[in-house]
């Protein structure tokens, strides 16, 4: 793969860990909900797939 591509593809899934991480600062414990845990949860498990789909695509 391209570098120019890698380093694209790196970045956009590290923007989206970085968007994670200020939802998770932003969350208040005492109004978070099921539907909101498992909406981090589902986000959890699709940057999961891709950072291995990542790690395999680029070895």
């Amino acid at each position: 793969m391209e570098n120019s591509g890698k380093t694209e593809r790196l970045s956009a899934l590290h923007e989206r860990m970085e968007n994670l991480v200020n939802s998770l600062d932003e969350l208040d414990p005492e109004k978070t909900g099921v539907e909101d845990i498992d909406r981090i949860i589902t986000k959890l498990d699709e940057l999961e797939e891709e950072c291995q789909k990542h790690r395999r695509e680029f070895e």
